[in-house]
Order: structure tokens, then sequence, then C-alpha cells
């Protein structure tokens, strides 16, 4: 590893400094043939970050941390999680680095992180490498997720390492450089309170709040006040997932954050025909982590997060769980407030139609959704055809009448609906062009998912549901 001159790119180190228990020091491997796959030039504008800098040799040296600042300090996260149930009690980032912490232009600090940047202690015998297919995903649906409104983590580039990954075959390796308001999640309270040391969970939890949730400093209990600010905002991104047919995949808690950012993008997949049993995780086998099951998993993360938090709610453990027990009230009324909003928007209805109307109506038509295996994306972005007064899709007669009653709007409609999602086929198609070298198909596939809402002559293809010879449709880790 080199060092640049600290002029290059500012990082600071306040989760070392903060919570030096918490870190290992740790360097990237060096790779021997850095190729730039993918870069996200707009983010690197908002980091105050020189685009042409970060594709000369020496920036993708940095962006794969074979060339950081003299100031930085990389260094590898320890947290626990819950890993489909299984209480893991130390995880950590087995292939992860984070280089530091950076101030965009706009003033706000951002982690800067690698993923596939060689084994760490935490590796557990794992290679500590990513293959290009893995890392793109995450690109693609990362950003997708980003020009869709919901928050999430962002990817700065991709970055061939030259360096072969053995998997089920061998493949081309990469590093993902990736963005985060922080990579503090659930599983790192757990880490924090299993080691019985209230010094760091306080200091862990007071990080939280100054990075995240500030409003809580203020509050009579601070600690109770950090939990209902992190249950709102899953909640709200829980529901946002919901609205738009997202299937993270490996909802563990070391893969729900304190920002309520989406995280960690390995078997995640955007559901087709609507059911809400849809799983596509290879090695999900009993459907935990199924589209339908996401609130009420979210919900029991957050059961766990209050257990670490339990020694800071209150000196009194049964009071501290009665607080718990009664804060979880701002899941449920988030969860609901942002569901019933998001399909208001979905399904054009003005402000003025009762709450319990909308709910009526979309608890009605899921189920038609769900019998005649409707495409949920291309169902409601076509619903807008039927609001300015074409014919509706056969067999919601009633239900459309009912609808049409209400004087939808179809631009608000338009608005609200996206027409290109990350169609899990393209994914592939992308992936498996960009494995052997074609980066076109990625390409085009990011032009129109990162503009998902307006459409566009010559991208029908990006609207379009699987070709009945897709077939069943199976997602990896990619570890």
């Amino acid at each position: 590893m080199s060092v640049a001159p600290d002029t290059t790119v500012a990082l600071q180190d306040r989760f070392l400094r903060a919570l030096p228990e918490m870190a290992v020091r740790w360097q990237a491997e060096t790779f021997p043939d850095l190729r730039l796959l993918a870069i996200n030039e707009p983010l690197a504008a908002e980091l105050g970050l020189d685009a042409a800098w970060l594709r000369s040799p020496d920036g993708l040296r940095f962006l794969v941390g074979n060339r950081v600042p003299g100031n930085a300090a990389p260094l590898a996260q320890a947290y626990a999680g819950h890993q489909f149930g299984g209480y893991v009690p130390r995880l950590g980032d087995g292939r992860a680095l984070l280089l530091g912490e950076l101030a965009g232009r706009d003033g706000r600090v951002r982690d800067i992180h690698l993923k596939g940047s060689g084994a760490t202690p935490f590796a557990r015998g794992g290679d500590g490498l990513a293959a290009v297919g893995p890392m793109l995903r995450e690109y693609i649906v990362s950003e997708a997720m980003h020009a869709l409104g919901v928050p999430t983590t962002r990817s700065l580039a991709v970055i061939g390492t030259g360096r072969p990954v053995q998997r089920e075959t061998l493949l081309p390796g990469a590093v993902l450089t990736r963005v985060a308001s922080s990579h503090l999640r659930v599983g790192s309270f757990q880490y924090a309170s299993a080691t019985a040391d209230l010094d760091l969970l306080r200091r862990l939890a007071n990080h939280a709040i100054a990075r995240h949730h500030p409003e809580a400093a203020d509050a009579d209990n601070p600690y109770l006040a950090l939990f209902e600010a992190v249950a709102r905002v899953q909640a709200s991104l829980v529901a946002r997932w919901m609205l738009i047919g997202f299937i993270h995949g490996v909802m563990n808690t070391d893969n729900m954050t304190i920002s309520g950012e989406t995280i960690d993008y390995g078997p995640c997949a955007f559901m087709e025909a609507y059911d809400p049993d849809t799983v596509f995780s290879s090695i999900d086998h009993w459907g935990r982590y199924a589209y339908g099951n996401q609130p009420a998993i979210a919900g029991w993360n957050l059961a766990r997060f209050a257990e670490a938090l339990l020694p800071l709610l209150s000196d009194n453990v049964e009071e501290g769980i009665a607080l718990a027990e009664n804060s979880f009230g701002a899941f449920r009324d988030e969860y609901d407030a942002v569901w019933t909003s998001g399909m208001r928007a979905k399904l054009g209805l003005h402000g003025d139609v009762d709450a319990g109307v909308v709910t009526s109506l979309v608890d009605d038509l899921l189920p038609l959704l769900n019998e005649k295996h409707v495409d949920y994306t291309s169902f409601f972005r076509k619903l807008s055809q039927a609001a300015r007064g074409h014919a509706g899709p056969a067999g919601f007669d009633d239900w459309m009448s009912r609808w049409r009653a209400l004087g939808p709007d179809a631009e608000s409609m338009d608005r609200a609906n996206p027409i290109y999602i990350p169609r899990n086929h393209l994914v592939e198609e992308a992936l498996t062009a960009a494995t052997a070298g074609d980066l076109d198909p990625l390409e085009r596939l990011l032009v129109a998912v990162t503009n998902p809402y307006d459409e566009r002559a010559g991208l029908e293809r990006y609207a379009s549901a699987a070709p009945e010879g897709f077939g069943p449709y199976r997602t990896f880790c990619g570890t």
C-alpha cells in the first residue's frame, strides 16, 4: 500500500477515534491489474472528488485501497448479528474495509468503504475477495434504488482487480467502492452489548445519536429516543421496499442500519408477478425473508436492537423492557403512514380521499394481482392509462369502477410508478456480459434504471417482464 498526499482526499477517522474496541486497523490487498468497470460521476461530484483523477491510475489505486491519504486509517469494523435467526457473536467486515469518513460539498459526512478488498481478521476462513458480477449487481441495484427515492448506500465505483476469484468456477475479481451515511448496524450494538462493557455501549449509542439522530440527544431518555428514531426510519425504509416490490433477501440484524439506509445488496431482486411468498435467495430455504415477511422481520430485528440497548434504557430491566415495548408503536405508525401515503400516490388519489378508502382499495387489489399473476411494476404503471380513460386490465372491472369513481390523477401516477426497474433477466444479462468483458449491456441498463419514471423511445425491453424461457430465478450472495 502506498500513501498519497493528504490533499488528495481528506479522510477522517471518526469511528476509530470514538470506538477503537470495535475496529481492527487493516489494509487492502494489492491488486495486479486494475480496470475501471463503472464509476458514478454525479456521486463523485457530490463528494467533492475529481472524477478525472478517479479514472487515473492513482485514482483507481485509491478506489481499491492501494493508495490512501496519509491521514487515513483503514479498518475492519466489528459487529455481531442474527443470521437467519441464529445468533453469531463475531461477524465483522470479513472482506470489507472502512477507508474513512469524507465530508462532501454539502458538509454531510459519509463513509468511504470497500467490498472485496481482501481477507481481514473477521474473514472466518473466506478469501475476502469478490467477483465482478456481485459487485456490479450492487452498483446497479443501489443506484436504481437511489433513483426510486429509497434511502440506500451508494456505489461510487467498481474496479476489476485482475485477480481471479474461485467460486463454483474461476471468475474475474472486483472491488466495490461504497458510500454510506455510516456502517453502524443493529449488529454493531449486539456486539457492544455482548462485551458487557457499558461504557462501550454508551459511547456507541452516543456516536449513533450524533451521527444520525441528533434530536435524540435532547430527549428525557436519549437512548429510548434513539430506539424510536431507528424504528421510524426502518419502518419507512421497509414500506418503501414493499411499494416498489423490492426483496432484500438477507435481512439479518447485521444488515439493518441505524441510519435507515438499505445496505448489502447480496441476493436481492425485484418481484415481477405479485406474490407475497416470493423468495429469490438460494439460501433462504424456508422463506424467512420473503417479500411479504419483510415488515415482520424488520420488527423482529428491532426487538434485538432493543435487547442490546436495555442497559441504557433503564437501570431496572423490567422497566427497560416496558419502555421498549411501548415504543414499538413508532414502527407500526410510521410503516402504516408511509405505506398508505405511497399507495395513495401509486393509485393517483387525492389527499381528501379517506385513508380507510385507500386501505380498502389496496386490500382488495393485492389478492387480485396475486390470483392473476400480474406483473407488479407494469400493472401500476399501466394503470395511469386507465385513469386517462383507456380500458383497464381484464378481470379487474369491479375494482376499476370503484377506483375510477375517486377521480385518480394520471400525471401524478406516472411520477409515483416507475416504468424501469432492474428486472432480473436484464440484470443477469448485464452481469454475464460484464464478466466476459462486455460493459455495453451494463451501461444501457444503467441509463434506464437511473431515470426510472420517464418513458423513452428505444428502451421498451427495459419495461418488459422476463420472457417465458427465463424460468425460475435464484440469486446468490456472492461469497
